[in-house]
């Protein structure tokens, strides 16, 4: 069944096309900095937003017009699969990440959902290896349903912590069947809203041994996937115990799991944490901890998690100039972890918000890739941190400076040499003219 029938395959046309269904900027094909921009980005579709998410919010119902809406139970479930291969080819986008409540009701049992899920899956090994399209990654909601009100990993009932331990086993199982090049993990609510109940040493040791039971588990399987996990502040919880990049990185290395472990970044989840993208990212990849991308940005107006389709290129720019510097995203991708507006609400807007998404990233990796060739940030540093390069800042960089020759240094040196402009705004004047030119 096409489900999408009225769009043809969205080619690239270049930036002075007119036709909304088409790329302006991505070009799949195209070598930039050694690599084709597919496999640079290496695009995924987010299975929840995009296939079930239905534009309601707290002020009013679903409004979107999905071709699938006349189903029910596993009948409905059954069609978003289909119709996801149809959206993938379509868009030429390689790859689909999915939680296990996306694919498959719950049920009334935890057996019941189990079975769902093999239903299912074998619906999605077979489109996949008709369409030869991959899993970026999976991962298990341990967030939605009622029984996770204290958490997951952090809960207060050791039942619901062995609930949550089944439905990672059987995500870590659907993830090697399925080929999955990563394993995500997103602490909805693993997190508190006051100290005045909570064991926080507990809380945070019980996760711990979950992600060690869930790396055990993953070799007895031999899944190879990377592990990653997503920071995330405030939202749903008031206190989430994966703040951020930093937060989430001491957290890896004080419990071992460091070795383990990468982020998947969200660029919204920046925002509520007070940061910009790149700051995550800078962080993330100083520390060797960057594996992935969830693509979106939020609304500075508004305080949550509002999960807008990425249109901003310079934030675009240098989320790619990071990714670049990284080496690229290893087994990781660019997750369009993004809805649609509530008005948005036709069957076609899935398709023009992708592009819109899709463009704005090729843009971002072009532009980053010229200033990377011309070393435009690079030099800049470079001359900043020069007095680090000779004299007594080499000795500091070597080790060989210690507070006693410091000092001493300081104080036959009355007059030091003078501190230089750091430059910010014409910084951003140059960055200006490399995103309004080829």
């Amino acid at each position: 069944m096409a489900y999408f029938a009225n769009i043809e395959k969205i080619t690239y046309e270049g930036v002075q096309s007119k036709n909304p269904y088409a790329f302006k900027f991505y070009n799949p094909t195209q070598v930039i900095a050694g690599k084709t921009m597919e496999e640079h980005l290496r695009f995924g579709m987010a299975y929840w937003h995009t296939m079930v998410a239905g534009g309601a919010d707290p002020f009013g119902v679903n409004t979107a017009v999905r071709p699938w809406d006349s189903y029910t139970g596993l009948d409905l479930a059954k069609a978003r699969a289909e119709a996801l291969f149809e959206l993938m080819d379509k868009l030429d986008m390689p790859y689909f990440c999915f939680h296990d409540v996306d694919i498959a009701p719950e049920g009334d049992s935890l057996r019941e959902f189990y079975s769902n899920i093999d239903t299912i899956v074998d619906l999605l090994e077979g489109y996949m290896k008709q369409s030869g399209k991959k899993l970026l990654w999976n991962t298990a909601n341990m967030f939605s349903n009622p029984r996770f009100m204290h958490g997951a990993a952090s809960t207060s009932n050791a039942d619901v912590y062995a609930h949550a331990a089944a439905q990672i086993k059987k995500g870590l199982e659907v993830g090697k069947r399925l080929g999955a090049e990563n394993y995500v993990f997103w602490g909805g609510r693993e997190g508190y809203e006051t100290l005045l109940n909570t064991d926080y040493a507990l809380e945070q040791d019980n996760i711990s041994r979950m992600f060690h039971m869930a790396i055990d588990y993953a070799k007895e399987i031999q899944f190879d996937a990377q592990f990653l996990i997503e920071p995330k502040p405030k939202e749903p919880t008031k206190h989430q115990y994966d703040f951020d990049a930093a937060t989430t990185i001491a957290f890896l290395q004080k419990n071992g799991l460091d070795k383990h472990f990468k982020l998947n970044l969200e660029a919204n989840h920046a925002t509520l944490a007070g940061h910009n993208f790149q700051h995550e990212l800078r962080v993330a990849r100083t520390n060797g901890m960057l594996g992935s991308l969830d693509a979106n940005q939020g609304d500075l107006l508004i305080g949550w998690d509002t999960d807008e389709f990425p249109v901003d290129l310079y934030a675009a720019t240098l989320t790619m100039y990071e990714v670049l510097q990284n080496g690229g995203l290893g087994k990781g991708g660019v997750n369009f972890d993004a809805k649609v507006r509530r008005p948005s609400f036709e069957p076609e807007d899935l398709f023009l918000a992708h592009i819109a998404g899709m463009d704005t990233f090729a843009k971002g990796l072009t532009t980053a890739a010229r200033l990377i060739e011309d070393r435009v940030f690079e030099d800049f540093i470079d001359k900043r941190y020069s007095s680090f390069q000779e004299g007594i800042g080499a000795d500091v960089l070597s080790g060989k400076a210690t507070l006693s020759s410091l000092a001493e240094y300081a104080l036959n040196n009355e007059t030091p040499r003078a501190n230089e402009s750091g430059r910010e705004e014409w910084l951003k004047s140059v960055l200006n003219q490399y995103l309004v030119t080829e």
